[in-house]
């Protein structure tokens, strides 16, 4: 790894005042020299601030965002020392930590689906399970598992239904409590810190994808979730960092790319102000182009956007567009 790679993977830690004494050596030098660091580092520190609240001798302001940092520093632990594949992750679990101050009183929520906030962290108990279990860490809740053999989608349904039912008859913060302590043990284990052993793949949620992308897999549920529950709150909630927010888009891009598969009428997908891809077939001229927002096109994959809903610009074959935006959105198992 780089020294530009080990400071992006610092820059949310130097952003919350988080490091190490050999850490805060390391990245001041870094950002006096990188463009791209010291702008991202910028950035995240203005989050930092909003997220903080006025100076003290300022009125507060009675905005849902400043509600949201009322306690979130002091919540939000230092980042997990992972691998880049899995900072991503460490960063959704330690944003969501940072809103749990803000839940007490308000469990009952309707979020999304027919979960209210306590189900929907129960879901997420439930969704980092499989991993867990692949690599070797115990279950928190007794029951059922996901048989690879059956359809996964239903195994998937039945075994959140149980953990959400089994969540129900204890405590939210009992809840939480095992929710993290399961993520603290994933980021803990050598495959969140050794790409190379990371690098192996294995099936969860019927996608053979090497470990690393099933770590930004569970990154992508973490932040969609935490999402959902800030929006049913009133919060706001900031989106990944950017170079997280990227991998995410570059996973969400391979296995939109695999669903489509060769024989679809190629398009032109690119994001606004960075990278593209063709998608669909190789061999034929591209048929349109649809340029999305990275943040909606992530909704999008995470079944948040409606394919006709999504703001977007595009030219060319529209029902080229409308397949790879329904294809896209039925990507979603969140």
């Amino acid at each position: 790894m780089t020294d530009h790679d080990d400071v992006r993977d610092l820059l949310a830690a130097w952003a919350f005042g988080a490091l190490e004494p050999a850490e805060e050596r390391l990245v001041p030098p870094h950002l006096a020299e990188c463009e791209s660091c010291a702008a991202e580092a910028e950035r995240l520190r203005a989050t930092v601030r909003l997220l903080d609240g006025p100076p003290l001798d300022e009125p507060p302001s009675p905005s849902p965002l400043d509600t949201l940092l009322t306690g979130a520093l002091r919540a939000r632990p230092a980042p997990p020392r992972v691998a880049r594949h899995a900072a991503p992750y460490a960063a959704a679990v330690a944003g969501l930590e940072a809103l749990l101050p803000e839940l007490a009183g308000r469990w009952s929520t309707p979020v999304v689906h027919d979960w209210d906030v306590h189900a929907t962290v129960a879901h997420l108990l439930a969704a980092d399970e499989h991993l867990a279990l692949r690599l070797g860490i115990d279950a928190r809740v007794p029951g059922a598992r996901i048989d690879e053999d059956a359809d996964w989608s239903d195994a998937w349904e039945r075994r959140t239904a149980e953990v959400i039912a089994h969540e129900y008859g204890r405590t939210p913060e009992q809840t939480v409590a095992d929710w993290s302590a399961q993520a603290a043990a994933l980021l803990g284990t050598p495959h969140a810190r050794d790409p190379e052993l990371a690098a192996g793949t294995t099936l969860l949620m019927g996608l053979r994808l090497p470990v690393t992308e099933h770590f930004l897999a569970r990154a992508f549920e973490a932040w969609i979730h935490t999402d959902d529950i800030g929006r049913a709150l009133g919060l706001a909630v900031p989106p990944p960092p950017e170079e997280h927010l990227g991998q995410l888009v570059r996973l969400a891009v391979r296995v939109l790319g695999t669903v489509l598969g060769a024989e679809a009428p190629p398009v032109l997908f690119a994001l606004r102000g960075g990278e593209e891809w063709v998608l669909g077939s190789q061999s034929d001229p591209v048929a349109a182009e649809l340029t999305l927002d990275a943040v909606d096109f992530c909704l999008l994959v995470g079944g948040r956007y409606a394919p006709d809903a999504i703001p977007r610009d595009t030219t060319g074959d529209a029902a080229a567009v409308r397949n790879v935006l329904e294809r896209a959105a039925s990507l979603s198992w969140l």
